[in-house]
């Protein structure tokens, strides 16, 4: 899977048009529908299986010649800004192609929060009920995501800076490929052992509303791993959910909703900060079409998951991981990324 979706990519890079100074390029001119529909594609496949979206879309990025770091102008060759000129910043950010493609990959987020919002509806309804005082299961399961979100949080706010300068890259993402896969190997002879006959745990049918709020604030302290690029949001949760002595299927469901609150902060945020800029850059129709594209695969990926996990486990992603690891790092070693 790491060669297809590597080598797919490659046809796209004539979809970005080479940038000018004084702006000649269309509205949407940098970022073409393919490169659209393989970045919404990798992320809705990606978002939910424990592999990392995040390391996936800056591998597809780079493939794409999404890195480019030169100035980017509207039609008419007026700049535009990342963060305008002002007292703070007097002369000003300007939005770059990378910067604008960065806030893309988490937008298009948008279309695996729909995917979730789809399939679990009757979840989040719950929640809801909970919130009103309707549902005592729903406000337990409420309360269980909200504590699992707040660490990884407030780390992402104090941190992401940092994360943005020093963890985006190829070298990152392999190490925090292997260091995912080694996690989950552990993880799932850890469970295993736990689950051997006479040995299963009361919560192994369980769900994520039979959690306590220290075993949710143990799975949300994990999360905080994934904010390492290549580590995987969706894998810390599934394997914290694990480890708290849930089965497979209740430990991807709650990480399904923890992903449905940690995904609609994060890209609220980027939005706020960075969405008028990648709005101006590349124009509605490739962002709505990246999002319908993330939603499609997103709900395939989360149907698929499920399913395998209950029959098989995770092992089948820590070669996963292991493979993607080694076809990056000789494809860092020949100057494939420049």
């Amino acid at each position: 899977m790491p060669l297809i979706l590597l080598l797919a990519t490659a046809p796209v890079r004539a979809d970005i048009a080479p940038l000018r100074p004084t702006g000649a390029e269309s509205q949407a001119g940098p970022l073409g529908a393919s490169a659209a529909v393989a970045l919404g594609a990798v992320e809705g496949v990606t978002e939910f299986l424990p592999v990392s979206s995040t390391g996936h879309l800056i591998v597809v990025s780079s493939a794409l010649g999404l890195e480019r770091e030169e100035p980017l102008h509207d039609a008419k060759g007026r700049a535009l800004w990342l963060k305008p000129p002002s007292a703070k910043h007097p002369a000003g950010v300007p939005l770059t192609l990378k910067n604008a493609a960065d806030a893309f990959t988490v937008i298009i987020q948008f279309g695996a929060i729909a995917a979730v919002a789809l399939l679990y509806w009757r979840q989040l309804v719950a929640m809801l009920n909970g919130l009103l005082g309707r549902d005592a299961a729903g406000r337990r399961l409420l309360a269980n995501v909200l504590v699992a979100f707040v660490p990884a949080a407030a780390v992402g706010l104090l941190a992401h800076g940092f994360i943005e300068e020093k963890l985006f890259s190829i070298p990152a993402v392999i190490a925090a490929q292997v260091a995912g896969a080694l996690l989950m190997w552990w993880a799932e002879r850890h469970t295993a052992r736990a689950a051997s006959p006479g040995k299963l745990t009361p919560m192994a049918e369980a769900s994520g509303a039979s959690l306590n709020l220290a075993q949710a604030a143990g799975i949300g302290a994990l999360q905080c791993l994934a904010l390492w690029p290549g580590t995987s949001r969706s894998m810390t949760a599934i394997v914290g959910g694990r480890l708290a002595g849930l089965g497979p299927r209740a430990a991807a469901e709650f990480s399904f909703l923890l992903g449905f609150v940690t995904l609609t902060a994060a890209t609220a945020f980027k939005s706020y900060s960075s969405g008028a800029g990648m709005i101006a850059a590349f124009g509605w129709p490739h962002i709505l079409l990246g999002c319908a594209v993330a939603t499609v695969t997103a709900a395939l990926s989360v149907r698929f998951l499920v399913n395998w996990l209950v029959r098989y486990g995770l092992m089948l992603f820590v070669w996963y991981r292991i493979a993607f690891a080694a076809l990056l790092g000789g494809l860092l070693a020949t100057g494939f990324f420049k």
